[in-house]
């Protein structure tokens, strides 16, 4: 094969080697998200830990684009708690007031009507056909923090999933053409 063929093997190899090293990278990155998250999950006890307001229905206090830090724990919702339900038959998750709880003393159940600060009327009309009140089921945390206008982010990536494609290529690209 001669010099030059070995040396083109070994620049194969290297590059080779390289890739390799990136992909491994990138799993990492993408695994230790994943672990944040579930761990997140853990210590709040919500099945979603952080949530983005996506509408203007709590202004003033929260404004599309804010991040909700949520938890949830095992005493009842009392009223005047923000928290986050979601509804059977709808993806995106709600974030509003809770505004009437009744405590059921034989079960410690709790029933749970809801109403954004912005809206004028309470959520009945939001809620699942024949659904007057949330259960213990339907509600995935309570805000207990929030960070102001982060996440603009994701809702410029879901309303403008161009944008999203752009940068997931872009960090792919950096991934890829990274030197170690």
């Amino acid at each position: 094969m001669g010099w030059i063929g070995e040396q083109i093997d070994s620049i194969k190899s290297i590059q080779m080697r390289q890739l390799i090293t990136q992909a491994i990278s990138l799993g990492m990155i993408v695994t230790s998200a994943l672990i944040i998250w579930k761990a997140l999950m853990c210590f709040t006890g919500s099945e979603s830990p952080v949530v983005v307001v996506l509408s203007g229905s709590m202004e003033p206090g929260f404004k599309r684009g804010d991040i909700l830090f949520l938890t949830m724990r095992k005493d009842p919702i009392r009223t005047g708690e923000i928290v986050v339900f979601n509804i059977n038959g709808r993806e995106i998750p709600i974030v509003h007031r809770a505004i009437t709880v009744h405590e059921r003393q034989d079960s410690g159940a709790v029933d749970v009507l809801t109403k954004g600060d912005n809206n004028y009327g309470d959520d009945r009309l939001l809620y699942a056909r024949g659904q007057d009140w949330l259960q213990r089921e339907h509600i995935m945390g309570r805000a207990v923090g929030f960070l102001p206008y982060v996440g603009w982010v994701t809702i410029i990536m879901t309303e403008k999933p161009m944008i999203k494609y752009l940068l997931i290529g872009a960090l792919g690209l950096l991934v890829i053409t990274s030197k170690d």
